[in-house]
């Protein structure tokens, strides 16, 4: 087994188009035909775990916070950071982290994270919206009946017409156009210099950016029409519920505070939590928005959504009492604490993927921050 098998099933389980614009997923040190027999998994590349990579002949570190995140001008020992990159790269480990793609991906952490406070609907907080190349913008053209078939063909040679699997795709309407062609014209269908009313098509055709030249070169080759009618309207990308940063549960049975604060710190491994109750918080919640890591980013939309609280691992102090005057409770467990337990689920779905392969999660991998 080798890198790139790894890296194909880590993409299998999270595809990296479901990242943040911000992150650096991906690949971030090695080769794909190094060899990847052995897999360490942790939440962060510290020296700690890079150590325990190396006394273990692991052969590739999953770490799920990017090791490298902003630029680096150099690879020296002298800054931390800097000194694990070219150490785990000396050791011919690769590096692969997933991050925001595994968060917001169907069975990633932060559905993991959402089965703590219980049965409900689940949808994505921001939820990802995708975009086929293939269909970025629609080309609708007006034609004679007898020239649908031809132009359609040509559009299609040019790139056009193409969702998933299927070609040709197009639709038609019927109508009826009309237009008035001045003393330099010569009209296909009708007399210039009167008003011509003609039953027409309507045909419509997705189409990618890059393929419009083409397309539109091919489409007035084989229309009849001296000055062809198009138009071209971009498409938006479409929201997919279940795929996106954080979630919304609305529970199924509605559950007081008492009853969730045990269910979390189960769930989590932990045993305390910070709670930030607010003075509207009513006696059941029925609706709770959650996300893995930092969620200061997703309050808005939790409160936009009716979230009555937010669970998440940390927030700044003044997004707290923003969360709070506006009706939200919320709930602290500590920012890799919110993360680590979902590893165990992600050495389930690697091992699967990858049989015959070593899996195994750091032991020195774990909350930096202490009680004491």
């Amino acid at each position: 087994m080798n890198v790139e098998d790894a890296v194909h099933a880590m993409e299998t389980i999270a595809p990296l188009s479901y990242a943040a614009e911000w992150d650096n997923v991906g690949l971030l040190i090695g080769g794909r035909t190094w060899s990847a027999d052995s897999i360490l998994l942790t939440i962060d590349l510290t020296d700690a775990v890079l150590r325990e990579a190396i006394a273990g002949k692991a052969q590739m570190i999953v770490s799920y916070h990017p090791p490298i995140f902003e630029a680096m001008k150099s690879l020296t020992s002298d800054a931390p950071k800097q000194k694990i990159a070219l150490e785990t790269a000396r050791a011919g480990i690769a590096v692969y982290s997933p991050h925001t793609a595994l968060d917001a991906a169907p069975g990633g952490v932060n559905d993991w994270l959402a089965a703590c406070v219980g049965q409900g609907d689940v949808r994505a907080l921001e939820s990802h919206e995708v975009l086929p190349e293939t269909e970025q913008c629609k080309i609708v053209t007006f034609c004679p009946a007898e020239a649908v078939e031809r132009i359609r063909n040509g559009l299609a040679t040019g790139g056009a017409g193409r969702i998933g699997k299927y070609q040709l795709c197009s639709f038609e309407i019927v109508g009826r156009g009309t237009f008035l062609g001045g003393d330099d014209t010569n009209p296909a269908v009708g007399r210039r210099g009167s008003l011509q009313q003609v039953d027409e098509v309507r045909l419509e055709m997705v189409c990618s950016r890059s393929a419009l030249g083409s397309a539109m070169i091919a489409m007035r080759e084989f229309h009849p029409y001296e000055e062809p009618a198009v138009e071209i309207y971009p498409l938006l990308p479409r929201p997919q519920r279940g795929i996106g940063q954080g979630r919304r549960v609305t529970l199924d049975q509605p559950a007081a505070l008492r009853s969730l604060l045990p269910s979390i710190k189960k769930h989590l491994g932990v045993e305390r939590l910070h709670v930030a109750m607010s003075d509207q918080a009513p006696a059941r919640f029925s609706r709770i928005g959650v996300c893995a890591g930092a969620g200061g980013s997703l309050l808005e939309a939790v409160i936009r959504q009716g979230c009555e609280l937010f669970l998440t691992g940390e927030m700044r102090h003044h997004d707290v009492l923003e969360a709070q005057a506006r009706g939200c409770t919320v709930v602290l467990a500590g920012h890799t604490n919110t993360e680590r337990g979902y590893l165990k689920t992600l050495r389930r779905k690697l091992g699967d993927a990858l049989p015959g392969g070593s899996v195994v999660i750091s032991k020195r991998d774990g909350d930096p921050l202490k009680v004491m």
